[in-house]
């Protein structure tokens, strides 16, 4: 028997889900998570990519979903080898890195970025404990390239994060290119590492990687960020410009084969929409989720959402 897809958007809490999607009435956080929750089973959390989270958050916003829900949750950026902003960092992190002109914290000794993987796996504790707890997200930045050093450095991340199911997206398309895909991928399968697959803009942008469907562990993880390619680089753009994309059925129906293979390989398959703006006037992300459920479902693959 296939495995179900799970359908779910990247954050709960994004603008556009409260401008758009929400009821009036369902104001706070406790109240937009319980209601998202019982439309969804599945669920990214994309805030913890812009600073650490805490335990006493994480672990109310386990309870106050139902059992059976799946979070996944991004990596804070310095785990990815993302700058950072040296006031988002720990206090007793802040003394023991040289920040830029712009107090940009562009390069981090590796026993301080140590230290970030250790607060932050012991803040997803209690979520884990609960037993909502998928995955973690590890987007890397878009300038780290296919290379030995590179390689090592997922290997060493792996090791700070033990018993964790580890999503791998990368962000240079040297990753995945005729000359490295197939060792890549032989990478990540041979260290139970989970490849992320993206649905993003037809361009030779070097940040934008090829759709390569493939499973390289019993997770299949789908994000699906939008084909606005006019806006996906644009200088100064917001992330709801690069990821302002409502998919037409016919798009999303190009995935229903690519689904079946995942959800016929492996033991959980998750698709999450990674469409945050409002545009049309539309609450994008629950929306493409929605459309992408409908499409599914009448193409007998079982989905969630």
């Amino acid at each position: 028997m296939a495995t179900p897809v799970r359908i779910g958007t990247c954050s709960f809490a994004d603008e556009a889900l409260v401008k758009a999607w929400y009821p009036k009435g369902v104001k706070t956080g406790e109240a937009r998570l319980r209601y998202y929750a019982e439309r969804f089973d599945t669920c990214e959390i994309d805030s913890t990519y812009y600073r650490l989270p805490n335990a006493e958050t994480v672990a109310q916003w386990a309870e106050r979903v139902p059992d059976g829900f799946v979070f996944h949750v991004k990596a804070f950026g310095p785990m990815t080898r993302h700058p950072v902003r040296l006031e988002v960092l720990p206090e007793e992190l802040r003394g023991a890195v040289e920040p830029n002109e712009r107090g940009r914290v562009e390069w981090m000794p590796r026993e301080v970025r140590g230290e970030v993987f250790r607060l932050f796996r012991e803040a997803l504790e209690p979520m884990r404990e609960a037993g909502k707890l998928g995955g973690i997200l590890l987007q890397l930045a878009p300038y780290v390239v296919h290379r030995d050093h590179s390689l090592e450095y997922l290997e060493w991340a792996q090791a700070k994060l033990p018993g964790h199911d580890l999503l791998v997206e990368f962000r240079h398309r040297s990753w995945l290119d005729d000359e490295h895909r197939a060792d890549t991928l032989s990478f990540l399968e041979q260290r139970g590492l989970s490849l992320v697959v993206v649905d993003a803009p037809k361009t030779e942008a070097k940040n934008v990687i090829p759709t390569v469907v493939a499973t390289t562990s019993p997770t299949a993880y789908v994000r699906f960020h939008g084909r606005n390619a006019a806006t996906w680089n644009k200088r100064g753009g917001s992330a709801a410009e690069r990821f302002d994309y409502l998919y037409e059925p016919e798009e999303l129906a190009e995935w229903v084969e690519p689904m079946r293979t995942l959800a016929e390989q492996a033991r959980q398959v998750y698709a999450l929409m990674n469409t945050n703006s409002t545009s049309d006037g539309t609450a994008q992300g629950p929306e493409n989720a929605r459309r992408l459920a409908q499409v599914l479902r009448g193409a007998g693959i079982y989905a969630t959402g």
